[in-house]
Order: C-alpha cells, then sequence, then structure tokens
C-alpha cells in the first residue's frame, strides 16, 4: 500500500470510528448467538419477609411491576398456600400463576433434620413429604428445606449424617413427583459450607440440591472461593440478602454463577417496606448492575 493509500484508508476509518458506523471490517452481532449466562438467570423473591402480608393477587402485581420473574412461597404468610388446602385450592393456586408472567418456583418450608427426638425427625421427615405433595399440586418447581443446629448433646458427624439420610429419603420420594429438595444453607453451625458439604455427600441423591443462601459465613474458613467450590455443583436455588452490603462479595459471586453457567433463579429474602415496589425495583437494578447489563 502505498502512501496516498494508506491515508485514504486511516482517514475512513477514522470517520467510521466517530461517526459509530459499522465498517466492512467490523462483525455484525449474530442474532442467533447464545445469551451470556448471566442474563440467563433469573431474578425473582421470597415472601420472607418482604411480602409476607400479601396475597396471591398482590404477590403477582407487585412481581409483575416490579419485574421479578418468580417467587417462592414461605410457609405460614398470608398467601395461605399449606397442606390444608383442598385438591381445587391447589388447582386454583397453580392456574393463577400459569396465567401470569410470574412462576411459582418453590414453596418454602421450615423443616430441619437436626433433632436428637427420633419420634419427632421422623414426624418432620412425614410432613415434608406432604408438603412435597403441595409443591407439585401448586405447580412449583421444588421445596425449600433447611437445618438449623448442631445439638450440642450429639457429635457433629452423627448429626450431619442424620440430616443426610432424611434427604436422601426424601429425595427418593420426590422422584415420584419431580420436585427438587432445595437445603438452604442455614443455620448456626449447619450454614458452614463444608458442612453442607457433608450432607450432600451422605444423601447423595439427585433430586436434593443446595439453596445458596449469601450468608456472612460463606466467608468463614478457607474463604469464599474455597467454599463456593465444595457446593457449586450442586447449586440449584440462590437467596440473596440486600445486596447494599459492602461485607459480601456479590459481584464475585455472580461472576462465580457465570462460570458454572447458572440459569436458575435468585431470589431477593430482604426485610419488609412501606414502598416495596420501590425497593423490588432498586434491587433489581442493582442486581443487573452487578452483572454488567446495565
Amino acid at each position: 500500500m502505498n502512501t496516498r493509500d494508506f491515508l485514504k484508508t486511516t482517514a475512513l476509518a477514522t470517520v467510521g470510528l466517530a461517526t459509530g458506523q459499522l465498517t466492512a471490517a467490523e462483525p455484525k452481532p449474530d442474532p442467533k448467538q447464545k445469551l451470556s449466562p448471566l442474563r440467563a438467570m433469573r431474578l425473582g423473591m421470597v415472601t420472607y419477609n418482604l411480602g409476607k402480608d400479601w396475597d396471591i393477587p398482590t404477590i403477582i402485581k407487585n412481581c409483575t411491576e416490579a419485574k421479578f420473574q418468580g417467587v417462592e412461597l414461605r410457609t405460614t404468610h398470608k398467601h395461605g398456600v399449606e397442606v390444608s388446602l383442598s385438591k381445587a385450592e391447589r388447582n386454583e393456586v397453580m392456574q393463577r400463576f400459569q396465567d401470569s408472567p410470574v412462576e411459582l418456583h418453590s414453596l418454602g418450608s421450615a423443616f430441619d433434620y437436626h433433632t436428637p427426638d427420633q419420634a419427632k425427625l421422623r414426624q418432620d421427615i412425614e410432613a415434608t413429604k406432604e408438603y412435597i405433595i403441595l409443591a407439585h399440586d401448586v405447580g412449583a418447581k421444588g421445596i425449600k428445606v433447611r437445618p438449623n443446629a448442631l445439638p450440642k448433646e450429639v457429635p457433629a458427624e452423627k448429626t450431619l449424617e442424620q440430616i443426610g439420610k432424611s434427604l436422601r429419603e426424601l429425595g427418593e420420594f420426590s422422584m415420584g413427583y419431580g420436585m427438587e429438595i432445595r437445603v438452604e444453607v442455614h443455620g448456626k453451625d449447619t450454614s458452614l459450607l463444608p458442612n453442607i458439604r457433608k450432607m450432600m455427600d451422605v444423601a447423595n441423591h439427585p433430586m436434593v440440591a443446595v439453596c445458596w443462601n449469601s450468608n456472612d459465613t460463606d466467608l468463614a474458613g478457607d474463604g469464599f472461593e474455597k467454599n463456593f467450590d465444595l457446593v457449586k455443583d450442586r447449586i440449584k436455588l440462590v437467596h440473596l440478602r440486600d445486596l447494599y452490603l459492602e461485607t459480601y462479595p456479590f459481584r464475585r459471586l455472580f461472576q462465580r454463577l457465570n462460570d458454572m453457567e447458572y440459569a436458575g433463579y435468585c431470589l431477593a429474602e430482604i426485610p419488609e417496606s412501606p414502598d416495596p415496589l420501590r425497593v423490588m425495583r432498586y434491587f433489581r437494578g442493582l442486581w443487573l448492575a452487578y452483572q454488567d447489563v446495565l
């Protein structure tokens, strides 16, 4: 290329950059290109506690207006989705969500399986089975359960094994209903990720998964990265606290979820507010900004 041609080409390229026009050398976007996994993640909410006083029409209305795509209905809240519902009432709940833009993704129980009282343990396992059937009947995709403590009078390893075996039994039962058992990273000492990993190893069932809970204890011991790695292969649900908390690495959490191509729900589990829609809109904005979508 001679000097005159070189200067002409450079000038054209400069004009193209200044005007924002595509040049022949600039690749055009492929409309069939798969969206980034970050964009595939979905945002929803747990009714604990922001929506604890909302009935189903209000949940659907507020989630729709705030562009929240799904919900986990925590037991005992005003929505009233409990095992006492009749078959007709269960069908009505399912239809309400199916006719809306909002997915009923999960039911949130308060069952745990750490008690040394074997009669109570059996009672809780059987009650969870009823809850699995309820989740199936209302069109949810799974239920949330939780460990809650390590009783001081029992060796920790024995309690972790008991929880894991309970989860395995529930996983086997849920196979017939297609419901995931999502174990929330929760409770004193039981929220430590090495302990959650031990529960998962004992359960060893494809229907038993982890609900990441965005706890401060995620940073304990060997730190966030290694704790995340302990359970990343089992994460099927994510609960989020207030995203403004500077002590938690939310941006890094979303990066790690992206790395594993997580396409499930991130559910806001945040306090109630006198202006819930405004809070939900800000939450969504920050959730998108952390992912560099905005």
